[in-house]
């Protein structure tokens, strides 16, 4: 079993709604829910003139390797209306892996840990509340050092804390 980090992120439609419908397939896919972030609002990254995004970050615990990890929740995406037609465009769901164990992966379809997580205050922010000790293999620093260094002007909003949405 290896643990595992997702970053969830939904900017269209009912964006909590679609949060706790990946959750809840996640969960059916063979995989253990350990635990998840509040669910924090921020502003779009990466293109602004769309709707603001709720992001929240799961640990699970799966037997499933990153890359078919990749596949199911690619599917997932799919089942949940995700059309893959802007680079950072407004989306239903967006689920990335930001680690998985301590591997590190770098192919064409797959990188492992996240590239953006040290750019991305709304990936640190759910990170530092439920990992802030956990180093990051490559850059072998702590999230919360991690948070401390990011220079995102995004601001990111507390918009729910996680009670009662494991």
């Amino acid at each position: 079993m290896v643990t595992a980090f997702l970053l969830l992120g939904s900017n269209l439609g009912d964006r909590e709604g679609y949060l706790n419908k990946a959750r809840k397939q996640i969960r059916q896919e063979a995989v253990t829910l350990l635990k998840v972030s509040s669910i924090y609002e921020t502003g779009a990254w990466g293109t602004h003139a769309q709707p603001d995004f709720l992001n929240q970050v799961i640990v699970i615990e799966t037997k499933l390797t990153a890359e078919h990890l990749l596949r199911t929740v690619q599917q997932i995406e799919s089942s949940l209306g995700r059309q893959r037609s802007e680079k950072w465009g407004a989306r239903t769901i967006d689920i990335d892996i930001l680690f998985h164990g301590d591997q590190i992966i770098e192919t064409p379809e797959l990188v492992i840990p996240h590239p953006a997580i040290p750019r991305r205050r709304f990936t640190l922010i759910p990170l530092a509340e439920i990992i802030p000790a956990f180093v990051h293999p490559v850059l072998n620093k702590t999230i919360e050092k991690l948070l401390a260094e990011c220079n995102d002007p995004l601001t990111v909003n507390l918009f729910k804390h996680p009670d009662g949405l494991l």
